[in-house]
């Protein structure tokens, strides 16, 4: 179905997360994308005004492109459902789902997708418990490697790779920086890999797996966003009977977490070639170095065409 130029799409960006840069270089990507391919494109900034801007312009859709707690996790998605306002990316129960890690890790591993052993630990049991009793626990139920990560969050932002238990405290105070909850986690080896789907009303589409090499070793915050910190293979440098694997894993991952539209599943492949699930992304970046947009381009996709049909079909997911 072709896009239609008339249509009037508001895509939000920025907020007043810790990743608005990234946010905002997204947003103006997508927004590039649809007034390229002939669509009315406003480009507003998350605050005060964006509310009263939506209900009296009832643009045909939205586009949410907000980074960070603000737009992965339900909160949005509830307003512009409350609005009655069509918007691209998951519903506001699912992103919930897919934005708390341990409870996305616990879905998904019903769906039989491999998931690393983890705990789950509040910042006010880490305190109570006292932190030297925790953390030996943790070292003799879930020995190094370990990654260490924020229970709700994006970008890479607190997350440690622990290769000496010396140096866990540390770990365990970047993350709780950044959230209330962390998360300690098996620390699976093998090639990481991304997975892009999309879903234009006929289910959801892998795209090609996107394997990651950082430079430092880590895919951390810096790697993510800055031009040749990371190396990318995509395809990923995967067997075929692998990469059906990773492929398979991630539309299993999808679809036990209720997402629609767009949405980003990171996965390890081991040594075996198992694919195991590390978190799935409701909002995936779309900036020039991201990977979904690397993805779709290695996939035969148009960027500008994929936008305005993944926002048509918001819009006929609502009139529906």
């Amino acid at each position: 179905m072709a896009a239609l130029s008339h249509r009037h799409v508001v895509v939000v960006a920025g907020g007043i997360s810790h990743e608005r840069d990234i946010s905002l270089r997204s947003g103006r990507r997508v927004a590039d994308s649809l007034t390229g391919y002939g669509w009315q494109v406003d480009l507003r900034d998350a605050g005060a005004s964006l509310l009263p801007a939506l209900t009296e312009s009832r643009p045909d859709v939205v586009w949410p492109a907000l980074h960070g707690a603000s737009g992965e996790d339900g909160a949005l998605r509830g307003i512009l459902e409350a609005l009655d306002i069509p918007f691209v990316g998951s519903r506001s129960t699912s992103a919930r789902l897919a934005w708390d890690k341990p409870t996305a890790s616990a879905l998904v591993a019903r769906a039989d997708v491999r998931t690393p052993r983890s705990i789950t630990l509040s910042h006010d049991v880490f305190r109570e418990l006292g932190a030297v009793g925790v953390l030996a626990a943790i070292a003799t139920e879930h020995p190094v490697p370990l990654a260490v990560k924020p229970a709700r969050g994006g970008s890479a932002q607190g997350v440690t790779l622990v290769d000496d238990v010396d140096d866990l405290p540390r770990a365990m105070v970047a993350a709780y920086t950044y959230c209330d909850d962390v998360v300690v986690e098996q620390f699976i080896r093998g090639t990481e890999v991304a997975v892009g789907i999309i879903d234009t009303g006929d289910g959801p589409v892998p795209l090609a797996a996107v394997e990651i090499v950082p430079r430092a070793g880590v895919y951390g915050f810096e790697a993510r966003y800055n031009a040749g910190e990371t190396t990318f293979y995509t395809p990923a440098r995967l067997s075929s009977a692998h990469a059906e694997a990773v492929a398979s894993a991630a539309v299993s991952a999808h679809r036990a977490l209720g997402l629609r539209h767009l949405s980003r599943v990171d996965l390890i492949v081991d040594g075996a070639g198992t694919p195991w699930f590390l978190e799935a992304n409701v909002l995936p970046g779309l900036t020039e170095t991201s990977l979904v947009p690397q993805a779709l381009s290695a996939s035969g996709f148009d960027l500008g065409w994929t936008y305005a049909e993944l926002a048509e079909q918001a819009i006929r997911d609502h009139a529906s």
